[in-house]
């Protein structure tokens, strides 16, 4: 679930192919979070057209909110990092040549998702604005083994009542009936639906297996601010076809932007 890596720009980053050469990402080499399938999966869930806002919060490098950028001509994409490191190489991607054809409809906010109030306001994050907002939260319980990269651990380590505290100023930052949509773990469900409360309805699920027959190993997610509709859990998404380690045709799609994944309701 890695992109396709370019000539390293220096020892320590690698640049990034993704849809097929389409728009490329510099990621750190070693350290932090990289970026792959995960990202693009997630920028497949905003099925829409024409000038829409959308934020990636957590972005790191900046890679699934570039893919919305490369995909939809008229989408401004707000990119929302903590990480002065990482939002540097978010910076590094949008200055490269070839992803000049949106770069200018892409800005980088360095500020923490979880600030309330006028603190998040004056960060740059005001009330009512996006039409999308998107995020991969980090995934591994206080439990799972820690890395001893720092940038790393910081990317992928789940605080409690992390899903509270982004899905909060997701429905913030959000117009009404604007869409939230995420990439998490299967374990972290509960969490996510009561997080989503009264703020939004809506919620459609779909687990993902690597291969029929396996357990769900991540799950899409997508809910409406302020819908009453009910949740819906969608048919699952193999990623795998039978006896072989070649992507599906649907999910290669997915990967390389050339389909979306849209909701079956509003």
């Amino acid at each position: 679930m890695t992109a396709d890596v370019a000539e390293p720009a220096e020892a320590a980053e690698t640049i990034d192919a993704f849809h097929r050469g389409r728009f490329h990402v510099v990621q750190p080499r070693d350290r932090g979070h990289r970026s792959g399938m995960d990202a693009m999966l997630l920028a497949s869930l905003v099925a829409a057209s024409g000038a829409i806002r959308v934020a990636d919060l957590g972005a790191g490098a900046g890679a699934a909110g570039m893919a919305v950028a490369s995909r939809i001509e008229a989408a401004e994409v707000t990119l929302i990092e903590r990480s002065p490191e990482m939002a540097e190489f978010a910076r590094k991607s949008l200055a490269l040549a070839g992803n000049e054809t949106f770069a200018a409809r892409v800005c980088v906010i360095e500020a923490d998702v979880t600030l309330t109030g006028k603190a998040r306001t004056s960060a740059g994050l005001v009330d009512d604005h996006f039409h999308h907002v998107i995020m991969n939260p980090p995934f591994n319980d206080a439990s799972d083994r820690r890395t001893p990269d720092d940038l790393r651990a910081e990317a992928h380590a789940m605080t409690d009542g992390l899903f509270e505290s982004w899905i909060r100023t997701a429905g913030a930052i959000m117009v009404p009936g604007g869409q939230l949509s995420l990439i998490a773990r299967p374990q972290s469900i509960a969490d996510i639906i009561d997080a989503c409360g009264k703020r939004f309805g809506g919620l459609e699920i779909t687990p993902i297996h690597p291969r029929s027959g396996e357990n769900a190993v991540r799950i899409l997610v997508t809910a409406i601010k302020g819908s009453r509709a009910r949740l819906n859990l969608r048919a699952p998404l193999v990623m795998h076809d039978e006896g072989t380690h070649r992507f599906s045709a649907f999910v290669d799609d997915l990967n390389n932007g050339r389909t979306v994944y849209p909701r079956k309701g509003r």
